[in-house]
């Protein structure tokens, strides 16, 4: 059977609710190139060198951020310095433990925030005091030769307790990557996936005591790049059989691949991910509806129940025209199943 026709309130949902607006990115510029300004401010005064480069990274660069309530936004922004500036002052290459301190006391040279600058396993973390967060991870740039003798460039993070090769900046080409080549498939294709990607992360996060407990943002943008089923001009549809996609997946086993590495971003048996599967299924459950020749007053209902909201049931009705392109009418009160013969006056 047919899914009942949502698309014109989930794209608004996702204008109005889900992806950050014009002010909200340009603010979000400002936080990023704030941070890095105190960061080099910090390190001229510690006396360490300026990084070689700082390059934004995850949801930010992907432009795949989503709206929060309470503020809490995670900016990840790179920070990349050369191998030869990662060293104390006898020369001797820093730590990545001591390579991460260092960054955190050039940020904690600024006294006006209510809770400084920490080391965290894999970046340092900036808290400010509008609830928002800046993580750094830093990394170093060696150079060494290939096997045909040629000079490349080793990108390496500063882990827990180990330099490890890693460049963030290869999921992020990846991602937009992807998004390309669905446009150049069919285009918009993959700017749906990409709206996608951002309704899914919405609805993972869509209740405050959810958020420690389900899986990242990279994990479900994976999910949603393996499993993206699209729907032409359908949002609506496209989320809906996307996600049965990703639960029937996530059944089989939560092992979920990195895009670019050789490591896995999710183990199997990984919590956070079995409460995200656990939490589609619930979500699948409710909109089952859409299938069954539901009004529009019930389908509304369920996207309101799965994305812990009233925006839906609070939308105007729709115009005349837009109600004959997908009802038949039997009277103009009536609110009528899309199966085409039930009346719910």
């Amino acid at each position: 059977m047919s899914v009942f026709d949502c698309s014109a309130d989930v794209t608004k949902f996702h204008k109005d609710e889900i992806t950050l607006s014009r002010d909200e990115q340009d603010e979000m510029r400002k936080r990023r190139d704030t941070g890095r300004r105190r960061l080099e401010i910090g390190l001229e005064e510690e006396g360490h060198p300026r990084p070689e480069l700082t390059c934004s990274q995850g949801s930010y660069a992907m432009h795949t951020m989503v709206q929060d309530a309470d503020c809490d936004y995670d900016i990840d922004d790179g920070i990349y310095f050369a191998e030869g500036d990662v060293v104390d002052d006898l020369g001797v290459p820093l730590t990545p433990q001591k390579a991460k301190e260092r960054v955190c006391a050039a940020l904690s040279r600024d006294k006006r925030f209510a809770k400084p600058a920490e080391v965290l396993s894999k970046c340092v973390r900036q808290v400010y005091n509008e609830g928002y967060h800046i993580d750094m991870p830093v990394y170093r740039i060696r150079e060494e030769d290939d096997d045909e003798g040629r000079a490349q460039e080793i990108y390496e993070l500063a882990g827990n307790g180990s330099w490890e090769a890693s460049d963030a900046r290869a999921t992020t080409r990846w991602f937009k990557g992807e998004v390309a080549d669905l446009n150049k498939a069919e285009d918009g294709r993959g700017d749906q996936m990409r709206r996608v990607v951002r309704l899914t992360k919405g609805f993972a996060r869509s209740r405050g005591d959810w958020k420690e407990l389900t899986t990242s943002g990279i994990v479900i943008t994976k999910l949603v790049v393996d499993q993206f089923l699209p729907s032409e001009g359908r949002d609506d549809e496209a989320l809906l059989e996307t996600w049965k996609a990703i639960r029937d997946r996530l059944k089989k086993s939560t092992q979920v691949a990195h895009p670019v590495n050789a490591s896995n971003l999710a183990e199997e048996g990984n919590a956070k991910v079995t409460f995200f599967r656990d939490k589609l299924d619930w979500a699948l459950g409710d909109l089952a509806v859409l299938e069954e020749g539901c009004t529009r007053s019930e389908a509304r209902q369920a996207w309101d129940s799965v994305f812990g909201t009233d925006y839906f049931e609070n939308l105007p009705e729709p115009k005349e025209e837009d109600k004959r392109a997908f009802f038949i009418a039997t009277s103009p009160k009536s609110d009528v199943r899309n199966d085409g013969n039930g009346r719910f006056g």
